[in-house]
């Protein structure tokens, strides 16, 4: 036997005594570092509170968050018995995995942006409230400058609410959505009742809040969070359908904006700045909903075509710059 034979067979040896022990809870693979825990050292469980449609898996310690609540608070609502605490478990994965199975997907348990998309979008298995009768004409207008929520009725100021919005680093998306998922009584960070928007690139809706003391403040991970008793107002006022524009200081795009370029099949807040400024200059434009699709790529040519600019359709920096929302050179 070599040397090299014999340091390898100590190592070994030495290995199944700390195991025998309990000094560490897995081997490593070969030729990883070897770390030694203490049974008392616990390692943290991976956190996920952003709702831009992340990945959820089954890992050891489970994976934690908003995220994972969300998912289990949308499961037990359309039938699903399973009880939200916030984290990605055996039983939850369970949960997806027939959930996946029921809908023509593949049954490995793993949240996808397909999976979200697809929850989304089940109708419950029971009403949630009973939404509003009135034909009046409803709007609900957000400002995240001045954190607040305002509902108007016939075009006239009928509420106001404060609220709490996106951080910097998470912001609430401008644009013109509507609300087009109700669900009561998820508890945790979503409060008491939930209104779903459609926004393209993530799940975001106007919710209650565990943290009364955040309204006001910019500390969501891009939701409007509000107090409880004032959603609870709000929710049974708003049908399917209902219209939220979401602003900045009253404007959809910013002063300062990094031109990237943009086509059809495009999407994201980008593409909501473009619509928002094309309705601006009186382009016919139904909504800035943040997806680049046909109406949007016609405007755009549309414009071109009108400033003497090659009309391909697509935002270039020379389409930008005569536009206004960039500056001349």
């Amino acid at each position: 036997m070599c040397i090299q034979e014999v340091i390898i067979l100590r190592r070994v040896v030495v290995l199944i005594i700390i195991l025998a022990l309990g000094l560490i809870t897995s081997v490593p693979s070969y030729g990883a570092t070897l770390v030694t825990l203490n049974k008392e050292e616990k390692v943290t469980p991976p956190r996920i509170d952003q709702l831009n449609y992340p990945i959820l898996y089954l890992q050891q310690p489970c994976l934690e968050g908003d995220a994972i609540w969300l998912v289990q608070a949308r499961l037990r609502e359309i039938g699903y018995d399973i009880q939200p605490d916030g984290r990605y478990d055996v039983a939850t994965s369970e949960c997806v995995r027939i959930f996946q199975l029921a809908h023509g997907m593949k049954d490995n348990g793993v949240v996808t942006p397909e999976v979200w998309k697809t929850l989304m979008e089940v109708e419950p298995a029971y009403p949630c409230m009973s939404d509003s009768k009135s034909q009046d004409r409803l709007l609900i207008v957000i400002d995240v400058k001045t954190r607040t929520l305002v509902l108007y009725q016939n075009d006239k100021e009928i509420r106001r609410y404060p609220v709490a919005v996106g951080k910097s680093e998470t912001p609430t998306p401008l644009g013109e959505w509507n609300v087009v998922h109700k669900g009561v009584g998820w508890g945790s960070g979503f409060g008491t009742r939930w209104m779903g928007l459609n926004v393209p690139w993530g799940i975001y809706g106007i919710h209650g809040t565990n943290k009364p003391y955040s309204i006001g403040t910019y500390a969501s991970h891009g939701c409007i969070r509000m107090f409880n008793r004032d959603v609870e107002k709000l929710y049974p006022m708003i049908p399917l359908g209902t219209p939220v524009k979401i602003v900045e200081n009253g404007k959809m795009f910013p002063d300062n904006l990094k031109p990237v370029a943009l086509k059809k099949g495009s999407s994201g807040q980008r593409v909501v700045y473009v619509q928002s400024r094309l309705k601006e200059l009186g382009i016919e434009l139904d909504r800035a909903d943040g997806r680049y699709g046909n109406m949007t790529e016609l405007a755009v040519k549309y414009y071109q075509v009108w400033h003497n600019l090659q009309s391909s359709g697509e935002m270039d920096e020379d389409t930008y710059r005569s536009m206004g929302m960039i500056s001349t050179k």
